[in-house]
């Protein structure tokens, strides 16, 4: 990604890689093994990704969309039970069937209570390879429907499932073919650089340029140079031809980040630059065309920007064809435990810690904040802790000052039900529900909790949301 203008570094989930569709993840250290289970994968029609190590499976998990992981135990970098568990930490609808060079009880009940969906032992037919893959993919399809699987699937580096993100999602995919201008609207700290690359990921365009322009930081002097670039001689100091964000984002895609700041008069030269699509840089002899799609950002809302004078009605009407709406972190607080874990996972090996939990009256902290830093301040919260302390635990008295002081929770008066009058269903939905409740909505635990297996609970959840 190219920008036009120095930005903030974002501390947002790192868009290193696109994310792809694959069906299926082989983790298997010996090579030989690796290209005789996907030949037999490929053969069924299956996408495959296959890597010998630990290290590498999860960056693998963590940049790609895969529905199932055929992981082997014996790796040579790491336990691949551990491994079992940071995968679904990532991704908890994923089914992991585990292969294991020797039956052994103890590895095999731990497999399954830590979310493992089958268990093969060396050597594997084929026949008994392909029947428990097959009975995975039914099982992630169960997880989540073929129907309303895309739509519930983040884009991009996005975390969360809450209905507001779910909405984003769905209108970036809607319109990301399109060449509609899109308006991005949040608040600072919400996402709105990783919605527009999402777009552009998503859309024809995805092989051309992304180009950022910071319109806060554009002054009159600048506009001409950053905008629409000059050539050699066009005034003193001009010793080289030079590119403006317009002509780098030919093919692609161009980004006006914080177009709500850019001053009255210089929105009459942008304006007339987006209606006819052509650029004449300072020096040059004539203009020329460029094909690019626009993106633009905002904190705040456009009509709100029009009525205090900051922002022409006819420039907001030229960008304002797609809104989107991003949510401040405040408003899906049921995203923070997610967000929380995912950014405690990426800091504590970027920093080399042991940090790999969060307690559970510190997770109470988090959400109970108003976070008005929103994703940002979250994940400089939680960097900050992995930097500053040891252990594998993140307590209440890492947190910054403000946050240790929000009390926890006040203990509700327990309420028990009348188990005598509940039929076997309400039976079974209340457990699920108690054990989801002490472990703060983590599926894996309250599986591990049951003694079932993660895919159970999350096919009860499914159905009791569309009852």
């Amino acid at each position: 990604m190219t920008s036009a203008a120095a930005t903030e570094p974002s501390f947002d989930l790192d868009p290193t890689l696109p994310p792809s569709d694959y069906d299926i993840l082989i983790v298997e250290d010996t090579a030989s093994m690796r290209t005789i289970y996907e030949a037999h994968m490929r053969r069924a029609g299956y996408r495959t990704l296959a890597t010998g190590t630990a290290g590498e499976a999860l960056e693998l998990f963590r940049a790609h969309r895969v529905s199932v992981v055929l992981l082997d135990l014996m790796l040579p970098d790491r336990d691949g039970l551990d491994l079992l568990i940071d995968l679904l930490d990532v991704r908890p609808s994923t089914s992991v069937v585990v292969v294991a060079a020797e039956r052994s009880t103890e590895r095999t009940v731990s497999a399954i209570r830590r979310g493992a969906l089958d268990y093969l032992v060396k050597p594997v037919s084929e026949t008994r390879l392909m029947e428990a893959v097959e009975a995975a993919q039914r099982a992630a399809n169960l997880a989540h429907p073929p129907h309303s699987k895309q739509a519930r699937t983040p884009v991009g580096d996005f975390v969360g499932h809450s209905a507001p993100m779910l909405e984003v999602y769905e209108t970036i995919r809607a319109c990301a073919r399109s060449m509609a201008p899109v308006c991005i609207i949040g608040e600072n700290g919400t996402g709105k650089e990783m919605a527009a690359q999402a777009i552009h990921r998503l859309s024809d365009r995805a092989q051309g340029p992304f180009i950022t322009l910071d319109c806060g930081a554009l002054t009159s002097d600048r506009f001409e140079t950053e905008v629409f670039g000059h050539r050699r001689g066009a005034f003193a100091g001009a010793v080289n031809d030079r590119l403006g964000a317009a002509e780098l984002a030919d093919g692609g895609t161009l980004f006006l980040d914080e177009i709500c700041d850019l001053p009255l008069a210089l929105q009459t030269k942008l304006l007339r630059f987006l209606q006819t699509g052509q650029v004449h840089p300072l020096g040059a002899e004539a203009a020329r065309r460029v094909n690019l799609r626009i993106l633009a950002a905002t904190s705040i809302t456009p009509e709100e920007a029009m009525r205090r004078g900051q922002l022409r009605s006819d420039l907001y009407y030229r960008l304002m064809v797609v809104p989107l709406r991003m949510p401040p972190l405040r408003n899906r607080p049921e995203d923070i435990p997610l967000l929380a874990d995912t950014f405690l996972h990426r800091f504590s090996a970027l920093e080399g810690r042991g940090l790999n939990t969060i307690a559970p009256e510190t997770m109470a902290r988090l959400k109970a904040h108003n976070w008005p830093g929103n994703v940002r301040e979250l994940a400089n919260v939680v960097r900050a802790a992995t930097v500053l302390h040891e252990g594998d635990m993140v307590l209440p008295d890492m947190l910054p000052k403000a946050l240790q002081d929000i009390p926890s929770a006040a203990p509700v008066a327990e309420n028990r039900p009348d188990f005598e009058s509940m039929t076997l269903a309400e039976l079974e939905r209340a457990a699920i529900e108690a054990a989801l409740g002490r472990h703060d909505g983590a599926v894996q635990r309250a599986a591990a909790d049951l003694g079932v297996a993660p895919s159970t609970l999350y096919r009860k959840l499914d159905t009791w949301r569309q009852d």
